[in-house]
């Protein structure tokens, strides 16, 4: 698969990813040993959202973006647990497979959560499979 239809894929999750309205936004961080990234994320509803996560450490050539749609498959009061699928596209051109876990283990601060996350990557360009694995901090705005 070309970089071009990568980029167009990309760019539509995107574009449809922010078409609702009030639904609810949040800020993310992603980390691991060798890669860290940042995330804006729209709840379209109870069950269903999208994030928009770009690497750090990376300058405006090398800018590499990662759009995801996930579903939340089980919802408890404390946790989440869910599933994606998404793009990757720049320095890493692919696909990806986030499954995690999303914890609220404060009851005064019910919109920060902690997340762990097994992320499995198609990367097109050298077609191998990479499994990442990531930790972090959430938090939704009312």
């Amino acid at each position: 698969m070309s970089k071009i239809t990568l980029k167009i894929i990309f760019m539509l999750l995107l574009v449809f990813s922010f078409s609702k309205a009030n639904a609810q936004v949040s800020v993310s961080y992603f980390g691991n040993a060798n890669i860290s990234k940042v995330g804006v994320a729209y709840d379209f509803n109870e069950k269903l959202w999208t994030e928009l996560r770009i690497l750090s450490g990376t300058d405006l050539q090398n800018f590499t973006a990662e759009a995801v749609l996930n579903y939340n498959f089980l919802r408890r009061e404390k946790y989440n647990a869910y599933v994606g699928g998404g793009v990757v596209v720049n320095v890493f051109n692919g696909f990806v497979v986030p499954l995690g876990v999303s914890f609220s283990p404060f009851e005064s601060l019910k919109n920060f959560s902690l997340h762990v996350e097994l992320q499995p990557m198609y990367e097109v360009d050298f077609a191998d499979v990479y499994i990442y694995g990531y930790g972090g901090i959430r938090y939704k705005f009312n």
